[in-house]
């Protein structure tokens, strides 16, 4: 299978996770089946990606700028991290859920901090702190 297809089977399947994420927000077995499904469909993705073309040399690579560079050269490995961005920013999303449920944050609230995670990982979830921190006036609490 091409390094393309898998790019767009792999983002099909975490959009699903998104949907489930921002518009089912009273399925409450839905952590579940996006990490045991999804989530874990798109590790066993990476890991054979990564697996299938490692090279005892990769882990010189990740110290210099210029050499993981080099490794995003290779369209198996973009794709390999594309699928590392899709899974993590996925759990982080599902975070959020969870965090939100446990602290009475509106699920209405997240929309926009899951839409930033989903586009912009990090960002969303910097916003979603935010949020958190606004609504119950602590920074460090229960997770």
């Amino acid at each position: 299978m091409s390094a393309s297809s898998i790019f767009q089977i792999c983002s099909a399947i975490a959009s699903l996770g998104w949907v489930i994420l921002i518009f089912f927000p009273k399925w409450y077995s839905a952590d579940k089946f996006i990490i045991g499904i999804i989530i874990t469909l798109l590790g066993i993705i990476y890991s054979w990606m990564i697996w299938s073309s490692f090279n005892m040399s990769i882990f010189q690579k990740f110290g210099k700028l210029e050499s993981v560079m080099q490794l995003f050269q290779n369209e198996k490995m973009v794709t390999a991290g594309w699928v590392h961005y899709l899974a993590f920013d996925l759990m982080a999303g599902v975070f959020i859920r969870k965090n939100a449920m446990l602290h009475g944050i509106s699920h209405w609230l997240l929309v926009i901090p899951l839409f930033f995670t989903f586009v912009f990982g990090p960002f969303g979830l910097l916003l979603y702190l935010m949020v958190r921190f606004i609504i119950i006036r602590k920074y460090f609490v229960e997770n």
